[in-house]
């Protein structure tokens, strides 16, 4: 039996409106808690991330709160251990990586010991991160705790197995990284053809054994339907339908040519939210009310696939009829067709394409991000389920360059009539401005002093150029002070946290933000489709908010120009 830890072993930390951090003494009870938690299936909670000390639980802030679940958690009972149930892997190990004899050293053992003692061990996915596919496998053997290298390298080689404090590892990809190498292995940890994709899934128990043949071995498992690089009916489906999706684009009657794809141009629907077990992050649009209603404006489905826009100035050729609306970022909209009338649409209006047609978004004046939804939604294969580029992941739809047709679902496929009613453009922040936000504080508030909170919350800060989906890179002169030195042990990150490294400038974490993290996070933001609307040189402020709204995108926010006016920012 393995039993939920003590209530009283157990701190609740607020880590935004809707997730609950819940820390535990150590690696084995929050191995147990994560388990106990999948077991119950507490009403309102939609995704657990279990890391190395602590369970990020996300909940839905309309079915449920922090106090309910803090409550839930404290009195869940016993369950019973999934070992027996879980899923085995039996790697094959080529024993040559270039760390293996400082580790020997570092342990104070041979080399060859080291290799025995990692293959005599069982291993097991405690939690996924890093990168999809990436598990934190611990051991039952107390020799390893290896420290990270001193320096770490820029490139990792895809398949290395590694070593780190407890856990070892197997890199997916090819990645930076500070692991110490001990081998290499030709297993696939990660294949979108294979269900689950990853191997390493939490639960998982491990054996390494000395390379002698090219196959993973695979025991019977409790997760997903198939096994591993199986050719069954599940393989034969997925082809059937990659094959159906690829006449269905060829079919298309409407398609979008690239003449100019401006600084950056994605694919993005609503993300990938579930797969966090994966080590898979939601990603998805940055700006979701600025694509829902695009969506909404032209018929289609909220969680339709639309083209997000940085920074405009983008040119695009209409082949075939269709419908289409622009959002989010203010900035010129032009439409020429082929006679050379030029049509001029509002920003948050549906507008008709007709073949031949030219669409041009101009440069952003406020805000960065622009959303162009057509009706029938963008047509590309997805990946999870979703059409969402994740720019860190490397999952999803590549960025879209110059030439690319970009395919629309037929326009009858959308759920609903086009709505003729404008919306209202946001009153978005551009460079020079200052705008307030409001702000969560949390979970890890307490690893600053209270001069550091006082900093946070009363300094000016500036949107550097260092920023992107991943995060913007915020600059102030006085850097926030620390009360505790060092990293936390990995645990799971939130879009809009504020995580701040060793010289005290937080970064605010986009869509594609790492799942998990190892600095800590001071506070989050509450309404992060404002966050993802702030261009390079504006100044940002942080207050709380004596009472966080419980929506998904709380709108608590104001923006003050550069003299006396001050707005009611409704992003």
């Amino acid at each position: 039996m393995t039993s939920t830890p003590p209530a009283d072993s157990l701190t609740f930390h607020t880590a935004s409106t809707r997730h609950l951090l819940v820390e535990c003494a150590d690696l084995g009870t929050t191995m147990a808690l994560h388990h106990s938690l999948e077991a119950a299936d507490l009403p309102g909670v939609t995704e657990l991330i279990p890391a190395a000390r602590t369970v990020l639980i996300s909940f839905d802030p309309a079915r449920t709160n922090a106090e309910i679940l803090a409550e839930a958690v404290r009195g869940l009972g016993h369950t019973e251990s999934a070992s027996d149930a879980a899923r085995k892997v039996t790697i094959d190990v080529h024993y040559d990586g270039d760390d293996l004899a400082e580790v020997a050293d570092l342990l104070s053992v041979s080399p060859t010991e080291v290799v025995n003692r990692h293959q005599a061990a069982t291993w097991q996915v405690a939690f996924a991160g890093f990168a999809p596919g990436f598990g934190y496998l611990a051991g039952d053997d107390e020799l390893f705790n290896v420290p990270r290298r001193s320096s770490p390298r820029t490139r990792v080689p895809v398949g290395s197995v590694a070593l780190a404090g407890e856990f070892t590892g197997v890199y997916p990809r090819s990645s930076p990284g500070g692991w110490q190498l001990i081998g290499r292995t030709d297993a696939k940890l990660w294949d979108l053809e294979r269900e689950p994709p990853a191997l390493f899934v939490p639960g998982t128990i491990v054996k390494f054994a000395e390379a002698g043949r090219q196959t993973v071995e695979v025991a019977s498992s409790s997760v997903g339907s198939g096994a591993p690089g199986s050719q069954g009916s599940s393989g034969a489906t997925d082809a059937a339908e990659s094959a159906a999706a690829t006449s269905d684009f060829a079919a298309a009657s409407h398609s979008l040519e690239v003449l100019r794809p401006g600084l950056q141009l994605l694919i993005q629907d609503l993300g990938r939210p579930g797969f966090a077990s994966m080590g898979v992050s939601a990603a998805g649009a940055a700006d979701r009310t600025a694509l829902t209603t695009a969506n909404r404006l032209v018929g289609n489905a909220e969680s339709a696939a639309g083209l997000e826009s940085f920074g405009g100035a983008v040119l695009l050729r209409s082949t075939g009829d269709g419908v289409a609306a622009v959002t989010g970022a203010t900035g010129a909209i032009t439409v020429t067709a082929a006679d050379g009338t030029v049509l001029t649409p509002r920003l948050g209006e549906a507008f008709a394409l007709a073949d031949g047609d030219e669409l041009e978004l101009g440069p952003t004046e406020r805000g960065v991000r622009r959303y162009l939804a057509v009706r029938g939604g963008i047509a590309v294969e997805t990946a999870l389920d979703s059409s969402s580029a994740d720019t860190l992941a490397g999952l999803g739809p590549a960025a879209v360059d110059k030439g690319t047709t970009v395919e629309v679902h037929d326009p009858r496929t959308a759920p609903h009539l086009v709505d003729p009613n404008p919306t209202q453009p946001r009153d978005l922040p551009q460079a020079g401005e200052t705008v307030t936000l409001s702000v969560t504080l949390g979970p890890r508030e307490d690893w600053f002093t209270e001069a550091g909170i006082k900093t946070l919350l009363s300094q000016e800060w500036t949107v550097t150029h260092e920023s992107d989906r991943v995060g913007l890179r915020l600059d102030s002169e006085v850097p926030l002070e620390r009360a505790r030195i060092g990293e936390l042990p990995s645990e799971g990150a939130v879009t809009g946290a504020l995580q701040v490294p060793p010289n005290g400038q937080p970064v605010l974490f986009g869509p594609d933000h790492p799942l998990t993290g190892g600095y800590p996070i001071i506070a989050s933001v509450n309404d992060v489709d404002l966050a993802a609307q702030l261009p390079p040189g504006l100044k940002l402020r942080f207050t709380t908010s004596a009472e966080p709204t419980p929506n998904a995108h709380p709108t608590e926010a104001s923006r003050t120009a550069a003299g006396p006016r001050t707005n009611e920012n409704e992003g």
